[in-house]
This record gives structure tokens, C-alpha cells and sequence, in this order.
């Protein structure tokens, strides 16, 4: 392991000397379905305290996201279809913008009292048959999950990846932009080899053996 990853420097050291810093040319980077919800879960669900479950579907060029919510009295399980607008992931700004496509759906919903059945029940009512609009990313600003600007969703990551060891990968990977297809999500950006390698280049220099196939371990990813 070692070995591989001394040759890995040595020739990394070389196409920067070629390419600066970043590589110039857009590389793109396939993440799957089951990995990005694992992500989801680790680094939303686990720091939010009302979302119970987050994932989402994947398909071409939209998703479909489910989230359970128990807040205030109710437990719900909803769905809504997004279009990705904009990922943009470096040590700086960690975004995504969403325009969301459909209704929000109430997929199942439990309530403390039958006042709050009614009350939920007519304000959705009145918000998406009177008012034509949906109430969705009213609530998701209430509880500081997102932000909506010019009707986009804007998801902020930088309060849940915004660590020193998150940072520290962010400064080697620039996302630009990503592409929804069917059960994956293409992400495209550029590698900064000098800071990876030299990473690489402490990792075999100061870890043992174990140490080195712990650090390539990924999220635990869950089937289903």
C-alpha cells in the first residue's frame, strides 16, 4: 500500500508541476444513490433533530425527496420533486439549490390532537388549491433547514460539513456543478493534486498499515 501510494505522489508531484494547483480540465465523478443518501443521513438527518429519515430517489435530470418530520405535535411523512439547479462544494461555500416541481405530498401524518389534523390539513388546503403556491419552503425557513431565494430552495452544508477534516477534503476537490441521472448523481469538478498528494505523502510517512485502510473507508451506506 505504501509503495502505491509513494508512485501515486511522485507522478501527481510531476502533472502539477504541469497543471498548477487545480487541474484545468472538468473531471467528472459518479457518487451513488445509496451512497449519497448514507451522506444525507450522517450529515442532516443525524444534526437535525426534527428530521426523523431523508433520502431521495434519483432519476434523470430530478429527484424525488422523502423526509419524516416530528415537530410540534406532528409526525409526517412526506415527498416532493426537485430539479437540481446549482452544487457548488469547496473549502469556501458548501450549496445546493433546488426548484422544487411538484406539491408537497403527505405520504402518512400522525397528530397529537385532532385540532392540529385540521388546522394542518386546511392551511395546506388553502396554500396549494387558494393560494396556488406550496408552503414548503415557508416551513423549511421557519426551522432554518434552508433558505429561499428568487423561489429557489438554497441548502447551506457549510453548519453540518463545516469541520476541519470536511474542509481539509473540500481543498482537494472543487465541485462546480452536478447532474442528476437514473440512481446517481454525476458530479463535476477539479482535483487539486499538490494539496491531495501531499496529504497522501503524511498518510504514508506517519500511519500505520491499519490507519491507512481506515482512512479510505467510506460512509456506511444502508441498502433499502
Amino acid at each position: 500500500m505504501q509503495t502505491l501510494l509513494s508512485n501515486l505522489a511522485n507522478r501527481a508531484r510531476h502533472a502539477c508541476l504541469k497543471a498548477g494547483d487545480f487541474i484545468e480540465e472538468e473531471r467528472e465523478f459518479p457518487i451513488s444513490q445509496v451512497f449519497l443518501n448514507a451522506t444525507f443521513k450522517r450529515y442532516v438527518t443525524d444534526n437535525v433533530r426534527l428530521l426523523k429519515d431523508l433520502h431521495a430517489d434519483l432519476h434523470d435530470d430530478w429527484l424525488r425527496l422523502y423526509a419524516t418530520v416530528d415537530v410540534a405535535g406532528i409526525y409526517a411523512s412526506l415527498s416532493v420533486d426537485l430539479k437540481l439547479v446549482s452544487m457548488k462544494m469547496n473549502k469556501d461555500v458548501q450549496l445546493i439549490v433546488f426548484e422544487q416541481i411538484s406539491e408537497t405530498r403527505v405520504l402518512d401524518s400522525k397528530f397529537a390532537k385532532v385540532w392540529l389534523k385540521l388546522a394542518v390539513n386546511s392551511a395546506l388546503f388553502f396554500y396549494q388549491k387558494v393560494l396556488k403556491r406550496d408552503p414548503l419552503g415557508k416551513i423549511l425557513s421557519k426551522y432554518n433547514i434552508v433558505y429561499v431565494e428568487n423561489e429557489l430552495l438554497h441548502l447551506d452544508l457549510n453548519r453540518w460539513l463545516g469541520k476541519p477534516a470536511i474542509l481539509d477534503t473540500l481543498n482537494k476537490v472543487r465541485i462546480n456543478h452536478a447532474v442528476l441521472a437514473e440512481t446517481e448523481l454525476r458530479v463535476q469538478g477539479n482535483i487539486n493534486l499538490m494539496a491531495l498528494f501531499s496529504r497522501l505523502d503524511r498518510i504514508q510517512t506517519d500511519a500505520d498499515p491499519d490507519e491507512l485502510e481506515s482512512l479510505v473507508t467510506p460512509i456506511e451506506q444502508k441498502n433499502g
